[in-house]
């Protein structure tokens, strides 16, 4: 291939949404670290998490970025099933049947299988929906967001399953 061609390839790869997309700190560059913390069940750790954003402290309608750093394998069925019953636990009954249906289909595309050392980043956009980046790589843009809220609850609603984790991300140690 010439250097026309190459030209022409990269050209078409950036035109390709999650294919050549760049890192979630594109789409934030001022973010400063807000919090830190990490997710332990029965002692074993599961991830490190990191709050990212251009306020701190967190202010409400604010985009930010949570980024998680898995120590264990993990996959994407269980992430799904995990995250839809915490977000139906912290939603409430939704008179619309078809929402956790929904809501599942986002996650189905969004979440990965993943290993130790694996990063998944969600990017939190008001009134837009939420990115999901896959070690720094754009893997799914949800525009949806009810979706967004119910999802970014499960870490930052005051009634989280982990209230110690919650706090050390919103820097309130």
């Amino acid at each position: 291939m010439d250097a026309r061609g190459v030209v022409a390839l990269v050209s078409l790869l950036c035109l390709l949404p999650g294919l050549a997309s760049g890192s979630w700190r594109e789409a934030m560059p001022d973010a400063r670290l807000v919090g830190e913390g990490t997710l332990r069940i029965f002692g074993f750790r599961i991830y490190d998490a990191r709050l990212w954003s251009p306020t701190t402290p967190l202010q409400a309608r604010t985009p930010f970025a949570l980024e998680l750093t898995y120590h264990r394998s993990i996959s994407r069925d269980d992430f799904v099933r995990t995250s839809l019953d915490e977000m139906k636990r912290l939603s409430g009954p939704d008179p619309d049947a078809s929402v956790p249906a929904r809501w599942r289909e986002h996650m189905q595309q969004a979440f990965v299988d993943v290993r130790p050392g694996e990063r998944i980043t969600g990017v939190y956009l008001p009134e837009r929906g939420c990115r999901f980046y896959v070690n720094e790589r754009l893997h799914h843009e949800v525009t949806d967001p009810q979706f967004a809220e119910a999802f970014f609850a499960i870490w930052f609603d005051p009634r989280s399953r982990d209230p110690g984790l919650r706090r050390s991300l919103l820097g309130e140690r």
